[in-house]
């Protein structure tokens, strides 16, 4: 308890799967967050969920990561609310829906390079300010496995492993002003954007058996990690990558 206390953190895909899970934990670790999706009315339900048990930690706000105005109206409406931002949690993105390279279109690739990359860029881009004001802060950008093995031959793979190269980059410029750029990198994880995949048992099986540890993983997992590294814990960590994959990479 308490590892985040005191800390204002934006979270972003907060209204179902790893996001949502990320708002519960970091509040119960003693953050306020800002919580931003495009989903509304999930993510209103969240709010509602958390504040009924920690009343105003949580200020739901409508975020498309790919809007940069949204951006502006979020830290401006965070910081007017809680009086500062010190953390990032870079966690929206999208799939692409089975589409492999065949089928690709510019519209489809373009429109998940937007969500995945330009959204975390640009979600740096309007923190920084209020970090600077902290005397600095920390920022989690979220890739995935799919940046590191051959897992499909489509448009995530490559905005994923753009999102490594932004989290290292970041780290050095930023590294300075006190701001911490890390990432996080999830296997194979049970949420609302691989549930249509798993409703299938033997794909379930297939999964869990790419894997060192015998089960899938969770939200909460990828949200420990992200507790660690928002942390006074990690002050001298910047610019490193946490796999949390149930050792996948060793097997898959």
């Amino acid at each position: 308890m308490d590892r985040l206390k005191d800390k204002v953190i934006v979270v972003t895909g907060a209204a179902m799967g790893q996001g949502a899970e990320e708002v519960r934990l970091f509040v119960e670790e003693g953050a306020r967050v800002i919580a931003g999706d495009v989903a509304t009315e999930a993510l209103e339900r969240v709010a509602a969920e958390v504040n009924a048990l920690h009343p105003g930690h949580v200020l739901p706000v409508k975020l498309d990561v790919s809007n940069g105005e949204d951006w502006d109206a979020l830290v401006a409406a965070g910081a007017a609310q809680f009086g500062k931002i010190d953390g990032l949690m870079n966690n929206a993105g999208i799939g692409t829906k089975g589409v492999f390279w065949e089928e690709t279109s510019y519209e489809l690739f373009k429109r998940v390079i937007d969500v995945n990359l330009w959204g975390q860029f640009r979600g740096i881009q309007a923190v920084v300010p209020e970090m600077r004001k902290c005397g600095g802060g920390s920022i989690v950008c979220v890739s995935s496995l799919a940046a590191f093995v051959g897992v499909g031959f489509n448009a995530y793979s490559p905005s994923k492993g753009g999102v490594r190269s932004l989290s290292r980059t970041a780290s050095v410029t930023l590294g300075p002003e006190n701001i911490r750029v890390n990432t996080i990198v999830p296997g194979t994880i049970e949420t609302p954007m691989t549930a249509a995949m798993f409703g299938d048992s033997e794909i379930v099986r297939r999964c869990t058996a790419q894997n060192s540890l015998p089960r899938l993983g969770r939200p909460r997992d990828i949200a420990y990690g992200a507790v660690y590294l928002l942390s006074d814990e990690a002050s001298y960590v910047t610019g490193t990558e946490l796999v949390i994959d149930g050792g996948q990479r060793f097997k898959g």
